[in-house]
């Protein structure tokens, strides 16, 4: 007789091993050395805020929160059972789950409340901690906080609105503003016909009464894209008689009536799934003039220039994201006898991913302490241009980033249930929203054209820094020189020079942050014969060095 004790033995085909396991319950801020030495200058209560922030962040229950919302997408419903038209759009409940939490942080205002120094560092690094969890909610939480120098331009506007919208209570209620006990605030700008030229949009605005600043008009037309439109109210592009001007048009009349900004259907997006975005049409939709007609541009151009420097952030957050994965994994997964992290080929690839990282992240927060300092006209001279180049270079090196990431991690790294897949669909999404990689090139031609002496704010700042780093010092007086000679010819050469300009400024950045790894990343990015690919390198860099300053782990 056999038996069958043996049998139910053999069933047993395989003990599962050799796998990394979840990257989760870990202090994300705690064990991202970078995001430490950048921030070391804060004082004691934003460190603590960070630390417990980071806690929340790396914990499994917060995580999935951002599985879920990407899991679940918005659903819309353009009426009610009885007919009402109702545009309402419905999310799952973690999506509202980590907009509460975004807005308790007071990501989407707490510069705006505070006189406190590095108040914009401080909230792009929080910013920086919860996008790593999810990007699609902070589409909103962007929206709202880059609106407040626009809605400043209106003060009467501004006294009933900023209040609620830097309210630290999230109401998620379809309902009046009035009625709310806090605010969020969409744009919508972008049209079928015209694209990033919103100066060929056709949709009109007709003066209720007395037309002018503050007043209220009707537009009617059309908005091919316009995101989060359960936003309680929009800053909208439209043409009155003095030209193409700005206003503010809630979801809700005055008188408690439902405005006519009707969604006509959801964008079915490859990536930033849980953010709805949507077509609208404006069938005489009211709205506040903001500022004087015919200034819609200038008077947005400040909301524009926020939500460019929170694409930034949000880029790098998803490279720290896909390397810590990556890094997790290799830590934990042999091959040939011995950890993948161990490997002198994925070594030098985790590396590399580690440098454009703490790249991207040191000259996000150079940014933000330009914004700290808006008095100072050096630092808002090398913010206008740095915020162009780092959302042009960041935004652009992240999808590439993303897969390289997903390779180290092999079969596991292509898997829906895991990290990897919603970072490499949700990397494209910043390089193309808020003015894409030719759209900066052009606004960085304009801006070294209109103001050269911004140019100069950037080479004194990459000077400071080339002192000491040889590397660096000769980029510097190549890409001077090279500057130079291109004259009228240089906007045929825009992504060139914005490389230049980025890795300049990259470098200086972690110089003067006095990151551990300035000196591998200019001997990997400046020399002549640098890589084109991640983990190509020509020169001798220590590569396990920086991999463990990366390692998410102590």
């Amino acid at each position: 007789m056999e038996n069958n004790t043996t049998h139910a033995f053999l069933a047993d085909t395989h003990v599962v091993e050799n796998q990394s396991g979840a990257l989760e319950n870990y202090n994300s801020f705690q064990h991202d050395r970078a995001l430490i030495q950048a921030t070391q200058h804060f004082n004691d209560s934003h460190k603590q805020s960070l630390n417990a922030f980071g806690q929340l962040c790396g914990s499994a229950e917060y995580l999935y929160l951002g599985h879920l919302a990407n899991q679940n997408k918005p659903q819309f419903k353009t009426h009610d059972r009885f007919g009402k038209r109702i545009d309402a759009v419905e999310f799952h409940p973690s999506y509202h789950q980590l907009m509460q939490s975004a807005i308790e942080q007071q990501l989407h205002s707490s510069p705006w409340m505070t006189q406190a120094a590095n108040a914009h560092q401080f909230r792009a690094a929080k910013y920086y901690l919860q996008a790593q969890v999810e990007a699609g909610h902070g589409c909103p939480i962007t929206m709202t906080f880059a609106s407040h120098p626009t809605l400043s331009k209106q003060p009467a506007v501004a006294q009933a609105w900023q209040p609620l919208i830097q309210s630290s209570r999230y109401d998620a209620s379809n309902k009046p503003w009035q009625e709310k006990s806090g605010l969020t605030l969409g744009m919508a700008m972008t049209e079928k016909q015209g694209g990033s030229d919103v100066r060929a949009n056709s949709t009109k605005a007709y003066p209720v009464g007395q037309p002018g600043a503050g007043e209220l008009y009707e537009l009617v037309g059309h908005k091919y894209f316009v995101s989060a439109p359960m936003s309680d109210g929009f800053l909208v592009l439209a043409y009155a008689t003095g030209g193409l001007s700005c206003f503010l048009v809630p979801r809700w009349r005055p008188d408690g009536s439902k405005n006519p900004l009707q969604i006509q259907q959801l964008k079915n997006k490859m990536g930033n799934v849980s953010n709805a975005s949507s077509e609208a049409e404006l069938r005489g939709a009211l709205g506040w003039l903001i500022g004087d007609e015919g200034r819609g541009v200038a008077n947005i151009l400040e909301m524009v220039s926020l939500t460019r420097f929170d694409c930034m952030i949000g880029s790098s957050a998803g490279q720290r994201a896909a390397v810590a994965q990556a890094i997790h994994h290799a830590e934990r997964r042999q091959v040939f006898g011995a950890h993948l992290v161990n490997q002198p080929l994925m070594s030098q690839v985790l590396a590399d991913l580690a440098l454009e990282s703490d790249a991207s992240l040191a000259l996000t927060l150079r940014m933000a302490k330009a914004l700290d300092n808006p008095s100072n006209e050096l630092e808002q001279q090398l913010l206008r241009i740095g915020t162009a180049v780092g959302k042009y270079w960041i935004c652009k090196r992240t999808p590439g980033h993303a897969y390289e990431a997903m390779e180290c991690m092999g079969g596991m790294g292509v898997m829906e249930d895991g990290p990897l897949a919603r970072l490499y669909r949700e990397a494209p999404i910043n390089a193309i929203w808020e003015g894409s990689g030719n759209v900066q090139c052009l606004d960085l031609m304009r801006i070294i054209t209109k103001s050269p002496q911004c140019l100069d704010a950037v080479w004194s700042e990459v000077a400071n820094a080339a002192s000491d780093q040889p590397l660096l010092r000769h980029y510097l007086n190549q890409t001077r020189q090279q500057f130079s000679q291109a004259g009228v010819d240089i906007l045929n050469h825009g992504r060139y020079f914005m490389e230049r300009l980025a890795l300049c400024l990259q470098a200086s950045s972690l110089i003067h942050q006095q990151s551990p790894v300035a000196d591998a990343f200019c001997s990997s990015r400046l020399q002549q014969n640098s890589q084109a690919l991640y983990g190509a390198f020509a020169q001798s860099i220590d590569c396990a060095a920086v991999v463990r300053h990366a390692s998410p782990h102590p």
